[in-house]
């Protein structure tokens, strides 16, 4: 099997760090998990935080059809970023969707499309957010319904909206949200999946607490869109080629 991971900070594993510095995320774990016990892998990952759908569809899709030898599976995800943007289009994203789904058709490419997890309660303008979430995950399971591929549903995941799945920015999944995709993923693939982690219980937010995290996270964020900027313009996908995932238990 040689499986290829494409997308934006979630598909990275944004939120899933390891004692390194480097980042995990459900992505390494499916990979892990197809690979246990039953047969060895091939995993590239060319996700990158902060992409755009466009990007994504274009660039990584290109790279990830391109590998050799080509892959057999891949997972997309993409669209969170545009969703912060204003004056998103999501029939534009819808369409951009459907050109993944086709091309991957086309290349004979097993197909599993997700929808990322919904962070709306916990950011500013969260209503805006979540209308915009939802019109993209009910094109995004009506494609995969007219075209029969596969496709999970976090965006609509109520125990995933919970605060202790995600990381102090709000925005990411923490490791407890990324080993409950993960498991979503492979059970959806047919595979045997740990249960996941419990959510932990979220810190208080209070007034001071609103006060940091605007300072610490909203803000360094509006500076970079000020800017033209990505926290990914510097960066590339972790697995750019194949990498061998060893039979292994999930850790």
């Amino acid at each position: 099997m040689r499986y290829v991971a494409i997308g934006d900070s979630f598909t990275e594993g944004v939120g899933d760090e390891l004692q390194d510095g480097t980042v995990r995320g459900w992505a390494d774990l499916v990979a892990a998990g197809l690979a246990a016990g039953r047969e060895t892998v091939q995993y590239a990952n060319l996700a990158i935080r902060g992409r755009l759908l466009e990007s994504i569809v274009t660039d990584q899709l290109d790279a990830a059809l391109t590998l050799d030898p080509a892959p057999t599976l891949m997972t997309f995800n993409g669209g969170g970023n545009d969703m912060l943007r204003p004056n998103t289009d999501v029939a534009r994203l819808i369409e951009l969707t459907e050109l993944a789904v086709r091309r991957c058709a086309e290349a004979g490419v097993r197909l599993v499309l997700l929808s990322g997890g919904d962070p709306s309660d916990g950011l500013p303008f969260g209503r805006t957010i979540r209308r915009r979430g939802e019109e993209l995950t009910i094109g995004a399971a009506e494609l995969a319904a007219a075209n029969d591929i596969t496709f999970v549903d976090c965006f609509r995941d109520v125990e995933l909206r919970r605060p202790g799945y995600w990381s102090a920015d709000r925005l990411h999944l923490n490791a407890a949200g990324h080993r409950r995709v993960a498991s979503r993923v492979l059970t959806a693939l047919g595979y045997d999946a740990p249960a996941g982690d419990r959510a932990r219980s979220p810190l208080p937010r209070g007034a001071l607490g609103e006060a940091r995290y605007y300072w610490d996270h909203v803000l360094p964020w509006i500076y970079r869109r000020v800017r033209r900027r990505s926290s990914g313009d510097a960066l590339n996908g972790k697995h750019t080629g194949w990498t061998v995932i060893e039979s292994a238990p999930v850790q």
